[in-house]
């Protein structure tokens, strides 16, 4: 998806002179888009149709029965699978240097091949995973929460 919007779109000459990281974010944005999208979707489909049923029961729209009984019963079910969307969609930003931005990874590339260290390297892997390592934990925090909301009352 980098490859075809990053050149494809250029190489058409529809459009002026636009940076490769703005290429880069809209490819990232309808890629990661279009996998939030099916998570959601699934979630939607995951809450039971008793739900919608007495929601309209009682007398609420389908918009009001969407809105206010399934989404956030869905959100709640989806919640661990969004985090690790989120998780990869940061690690995958370091994907745009393909199209000629200059990111941590990019940056230490340059100074490798100037100064034949690599250090740069482990520089630039250390930041993704001191970026990544919150929102990982916070995962794992919100799994283990879920988990333990779904299982009060019930034996194990």
């Amino acid at each position: 998806m980098l490859y075809l919007v990053g050149f494809g779109i250029p190489g058409l000459g529809l459009t002026g002179r636009v940076p490769s990281y703005v290429w880069g974010t809209i490819a990232l944005v309808v890629t990661y888009g279009a996998y939030v999208a099916e998570v959601l979707r699934a979630g939607i489909e995951a809450v039971h149709p008793s739900q919608s049923l007495a929601a309209r029961s009682l007398g609420l729209s389908y918009g009001q029965t969407l809105l206010l009984i399934v989404l956030p019963q869905a959100v709640r079910k989806v919640t661990p699978a969004l985090m690790n969307d989120l998780v990869s969609m940061q690690k995958d930003v370091g994907l745009i240097s393909v199209l000629g931005a200059v990111d941590a990874v990019r940056a230490a590339q340059i100074e490798v091949s100037t100064t034949y260290n690599f250090t740069p390297y482990v520089v630039a892997g250390l930041l993704f995973v001191l970026l990544s390592w919150p929102f990982i934990r916070l995962t794992d925090w919100l799994t283990a929460r879920a988990r333990t909301r779904e299982q009060i009352g019930g034996v194990v």
